[in-house]
């Protein structure tokens, strides 16, 4: 009998052992696949933050680019004419009639006539 409870006893360990092994097992396939997560995960943050990189570059250039071409415009707006001054020279131009004057060579015509 008391082989019996030996064994029973023994039996009872292996497959305690056994079933700490297999949790064991099962916690050390758990661990590498968080670990290749992990990885996948670095992989990934680490493409994202160099196309962030890029893009934010790009961004900054064309900033750069359209600052440059607003202190080239700001600094030739003074030589710009104003729409006051543009409207003074429409209305002398239409007093004055240019095309009403005759030509020296129209002139000439009339003299031969």
């Amino acid at each position: 009998m008391e082989e019996a409870n030996q064994i029973n006893s023994m039996q009872q360990s292996n497959s305690g052992i056994r079933y700490l092994e297999e949790k064991q097992r099962i916690l050390k396939d758990r661990l590498i696949l968080i670990g290749q997560n992990l990885l996948e995960i670095k992989d990934k943050s680490e493409k994202e933050i160099l196309e962030l990189k890029k893009e934010m570059e790009l961004l900054r250039q064309s900033n750069e680019k359209i600052q440059n071409f607003l202190e080239k415009i700001s600094s030739q707006i003074s030589s710009f004419a104003k729409k006051d001054d543009l409207d003074i020279l429409k209305k002398q131009a239409k007093m004055f009639q240019p095309l009403n004057f005759l030509t020296k060579h129209d002139l000439e015509k009339l003299k031969k006539k």
